[in-house]
Parts: structure tokens; C-alpha cells; sequence
């Protein structure tokens, strides 16, 4: 069938498959009347957004907690009015709807604050991202030119002089950040706590036109880009990821990822329509973030690849005693994940390893869930329901299936274009992510690797991941990455960079042994260098290009 009458089933279809998956995660659940008619007004007014989000919480489950990092707890009501006094003040000090707000801060309570407190005043939201260097920050402050920063203390020498001329608030101060309500910190700058202390409480009046939320890509191969995404229109985003990934409503989420990255941000943004507990801690360790679970009764546990390698690299005795009983979901993104590390994970905790594959610019694409993780390792999983996923070839045809090919995706949540211009490449409505992959027989994503990753070495096209994955999954070896270098001989040659375990006597022979025993011989590194670790940003990817500078 095809014509109005398909695409009016198509839609009943979704719509259908949508309520079915709100319902079954606890969103949409039996209200009393007084409290529909106060949680349709505050949708209707504010749309799909965080400050709709914190409000129709506020409603629905007003002395349950929302937040739960160093400083304590705040319900939703708290965070409600608080976030209320926020807005008051920050558009007292000067701020008004359209302006842009920088917001460089770690995973605590100030991060969402100000996200909430942007949505009620209608200001868009610049996530700059807490691994950059100085200059980094600057130059992407100086090219977004932002109305106003919102920033941890500790970032203020790396700020520098981007904050002339700028409205600047403090989120978290290490010396008093509990009490800082009385007063600026040093510098003159005002906290947070200081506006809230002394804002306005009542609701505000929703404004005209939403603000944008500014998300930049992780830049490991370039500078990085802001790219803007809008808010969906819809909770049929949520809904189809709710069918790959159980999370349920009203439960505790400890979110390991940074915020400011969009794995991070994804868990935000669900837990607004769920209502979650928000369990953050400011820097990563494997050891406490365990605890933090365990003793908040945590149902999820939002990581990226590299946390996820150092939980497991924890000895049995440091989590002794724990009870990670309620833990039902650990949701990893913003790098690769090998498939040996998902088995050892899965092994230990049991089958609860789900893997999103995305990109800033695409959000999500497909979701590998244990089962297929465990059928298939290294899968990046199948697309969840309105996500279209399609691969073609370098002159923008499809490939035949089973065939290698540039990934392109379609869904409701593809931004709207990099701040300063310009986009990804679309074919049939689709956008590139900037990958290449393949599927199996059974339908199942496997990324290759980079587009630009690809190494030409002697005619023969090598993607880095496939090295990377067998190397990864040998005993002696904790890390890897391999690049392109150039070889005289052969074009292109393949360089490995290996973080030997603990006790291991490999050598560069032993390496390139293994290689050879298991692939191609043009797939065996031409050089192997040692090292102490890898270089990687904030979310785990590594930073190849700081590599090849080793090597230049």
C-alpha cells in the first residue's frame, strides 16, 4: 500500500508503538485530574523541553529526589524553584531570551541548573567541553561569541581574557561551593548559589521561542565545531530507544559520562520525561562511581568505552560488598566498544551491556543489546524504530548487502547545521556519520571504522578498528591505536601505539606475530611503539592526531 492511506497507518503505527513504549517505561502512567490538567498546561506552554521537563516532574513527584551529587540532594521541587530564582537572576544580571550561555562545567548540579534555567529564560545553550585546553576554549568561545559563561571555578585560568565583556557566573567553587550564597567568589564574579539565593521564585513566563542546545564534536581529528540541535518535537525519539534500552521511570541513573557530550546529555534529557534520579559526581573513578550506584539502588549506569575499561579493571576485592543487585543496564557510547571488553563485562556483572552508536550531529543510530553483544561482539547493534540506516558507496549508490560502505542515517533527532556554517553530507535525505561499516547476515551494524581513517597500504584498504579490536582482545595488551604513516615502499603503513598489562614482556615481534597469525599480512603495522597511555579526550575517544605528532 502506499499514497495517504500508508502514510496515515505509518503514522498510526508510530504513534501506537510510541504510547506502548511510554507506558511500559512508566511515563505515561494514571494521574489524579487535578494533577492532568496542571501537567498538560505546563507541556502545552513549555513544550518539549527541560524546563517542561523539571516542571511537570515538580507536578507529578514533587518530594522525590532529582539530584543526587557531592552536595547532597535536591527534590524536584527544589530543583524547580530554585531553577525559577535562577532565571529571575540571571535575567536581572542582564541575560534575555536568544542570548547564548557557555556553560563549561562537570558532572553536578550547577551543569543542570543552568541547562533549566537557559530553557525558562529561552537562551540557547553552548556545552563547552571540560577536557580542552585553553586555547581550545577560547578559540571556540571567541568564534560562538556567547552572551553570557557559566563555569566551575577551576576553569577560570583557561577562560581567560574571553571573559571581558561577558555576563559570568560561577557553578561550583571548591573552597565554600556549599554555602557560596552570600557573596561573589574571588574575582567578583557571582555564583549561582548567590542568585538563587536572591531570585525571584514565582514561574516565569514561557518564552516566545525556544533556545537551541549548542553541543560541539569531540574534535580529535580538528578543531571542534559547535553543532546545533533543536529539541525534538516528539517523545517518539525516547520511546524508540526505551524499546532497544529498559530504563523505567522514577529510578536512580548514575551518569558516569560527561553531560557536556551528547551521550551524557541523552541521559539528561531522558531522565527529564522519566523523572530520574540524577546521580553525578564530578570526576570519573571506577571505585566510586561503583559505590555511588550501589548505595543509591542505581538501575543504570550511563558510560563511555574507557570507564567501562577501568571498572573492569578493578581487582574483585574493591567492589566487595557492593550491591549492584538493582543494576539492570550499563548504556556505553562516544567511542568504540570492543567486543572483548562487552564479554568481560558481561561476564563479571552479568548481561546487562547495551551499545548505543552515534554522533553529535546524528544522535543515535543503532543499539547493540546483550543479546547481540553477546551473539555477535563488536556490533554496534540494529536501528531502533525511525532511524533508517543505509550504506553507500564512494559514488553515492548503495552497496550490495554484506558489503562495506559509508554510513548514512535518517531520524527525528539530526541537527540543524555546525554554528559557523556548513553540515554533513545528506544523500536521499540521509546524513553521513562520518563512518564506514558494514552489516551481517543477521541485519546487525559493525563499524569499520573513520571514513578518514581509511589507510591505503600497497592497493589494499585497511581500517584501523579491525587491528585495533584483535590487539585489544589479547591478554598482555591494555590499550591500542593504530594510524597511518607514511612508507616509502608500500604508499601508506600502519603504526601501532600498545599500553602493555601490567607484567607483560611482549615486544614488538610478539605484536606483529599476532597480527599475522590472525590477519591479512597488509594489516600487519609496519612499526610498534610502546607507550604509558593513550591520549584521549574528556569522553574517551582517542586523540589521533596527537599521534601522528608523535611520529612527525
Amino acid at each position: 500500500m502506499s499514497g495517504p492511506h500508508a502514510s496515515k497507518l505509518d503514522h498510526l503505527g508510530n504513534t501506537v508503538h510510541t504510547v506502548r513504549q511510554l507506558v511500559k517505561a512508566g511515563v505515561v502512567r494514571f494521574e489524579r485530574p487535578d494533577k492532568l490538567i496542571a501537567l498538560a498546561k505546563a507541556i502545552r506552554a513549555w513544550g518539549p523541553t527541560p524546563a517542561a521537563g523539571y516542571t511537570a516532574s515538580a507536578i507529578r513527584v514533587p518530594d522525590s529526589i532529582a539530584i543526587d551529587d557531592e552536595l547532597g540532594t535536591l527534590t524536584f521541587r527544589e530543583l524547580h524553584v530554585r531553577t525559577n530564582a535562577l532565571a529571575h537572576g540571571m535575567r536581572a544580571a542582564g541575560i534575555v531570551e536568544g542570548d547564548g550561555i557557555g556553560i563549561l562545567c562537570r558532572n553536578h548540579r550547577g551543569f543542570v541548573e543552568a541547562t533549566v534555567a537557559c530553557s525558562k529564560l529561552g537562551a540557547s545553550a553552548l556545552y563547552l567541553n571540560t577536557g580542552f585546553a585553553g586555547p581550545q576554549i577560547r578559540d571556540v568561545i571567541a568564534r560562538e561569541n556567547p552572551a553570557g559563561l557559566i563555569f566551575d571555578d577551576e576553569y577560570t585560568g583557561l577562560i581567560g581574557d574571553q571573559a571581558a565583556g561577558r555576563h559570568c557566573f560561577i557553578a561550583w567553587h571548591d573552597g565554600n561551593a556549599a554555602t557560596r550564597s552570600d557573596n561573589a567568589v574571588e574575582g567578583g564574579r557571582m555564583t549561582l548559589e548567590a542568585l538563587i539565593a536572591g531570585g525571584d521564585q514565582t514561574d516565569l513566563t514561557p518564552p516566545s521561542r525556544r533556545g537551541k542546545v549548542v553541543i560541539l564534536t569531540s574534535g580529535t581529528t580538528g578543531t571542534p565545531r559547535g553543532a546545533a540541535r533543536r529539541q525534538p518535537e516528539s517523545l517518539s525519539p525516547a520511546a524508540a530507544l526505551f524499546s532497544k534500552i529498559p530504563l523505567k521511570a522514577r529510578e536512580p541513573t548514575v551518569i558516569a559520562a560527561p553531560l557536556f557530550h551528547t551521550w551524557g546529555f541523552a541521559h539528561f534529557t531522558l531522565g527529564l520525561a522519566l523523572s530520574s534520579t540524577l546521580v553525578l559526581r564530578r570526576r570519573f573513578d571506577a571505585a566510586e562511581i561503583l559505590e555511588a550506584a550501589a548505595t543509591s539502588h542505581a538501575t543504570a549506569l550511563i558510560v563511555v568505552p574507557v570507564m567501562l575499561q577501568r571498572i573492569i579493571e578493578l581487582p574483585p576485592a574493591a567492589t566487595a560488598g557492593l550491591d549492584l543487585s538493582r543494576l539492570r543496564i550499563i548504556a556505553v557510547s562516544g567511542s568504540a566498544l570492543p567486543g572483548e571488553l562487552a564479554t568481560k563485562v558481561m561476564d563479571r556483572l552479568g548481561d546487562v551491556v547495551y551499545n548505543l552508536y552515534g554522533s553529535t550531529e546524528v544522535a543515535w543510530v543503532t543499539i547493540a543489546t546483550p543479546a547481540d553483544l553477546r551473539a555477535a561482539p563488536g556490533t554496534a547493534g540494529t536501528p531502533p524504530r525511525g532511524t533508517t540506516v543505509r550504506l553507500y558507496d564512494d559514488a553515492d549508490q548503495p552497496v550490495d548487502p554484506g558489503a562495506p560502505g559509508r554510513i548514512f542515517v535518517a531520524n527525528e533527532m539530526l541537527f540543524d547545521g555546525y554554528t559557523g556554517g556548513g553540515s554533513k553530507a545528506v544523500i536521499d535525505g540521509l546524513m553521513s556519520t562520518g563512518d564506514v561499516g558494514h552489516f551481517d547476515q543477521a541485519g546487525r551494524l559493525f563499524v569499520d571504522g573513520r571514513d578518514d581513517d581509511m589507510i591505503i597500504s600497497g592497493g589494499e584498504n585497511v581500517f584501523p578498528r579491525e587491528i585495533e579490536d584483535l590487539l585489544h582482545a589479547h591478554p598482555e595488551i591494555d590499550d591500542v591505536s593504530v594510524i597511518g604513516v607514511p612508507d616509502d615502499q608500500f604508499g601508506q603503513g600502519l603504526k601501532a601505539f600498545v599500553v602493555l598489562a601490567s607484567g607483560s614482556q611482549l615486544d614488538s615481534t610478539a605484536v606483529k606475530t599476532h597480527v599475522r597469525d590472525n590477519l591479512a599480512r597488509y594489516k600487519v603495522p609496519r612499526d610498534v611503539v610502546f607507550v604509558v597511555e593513550l591520549p584521549r579526550n574528556a569522553t574517551g575517544k582517542v586523540l589521533k592526531r596527537e599521534l601522528r605528532l608523535q611520529q612527525d
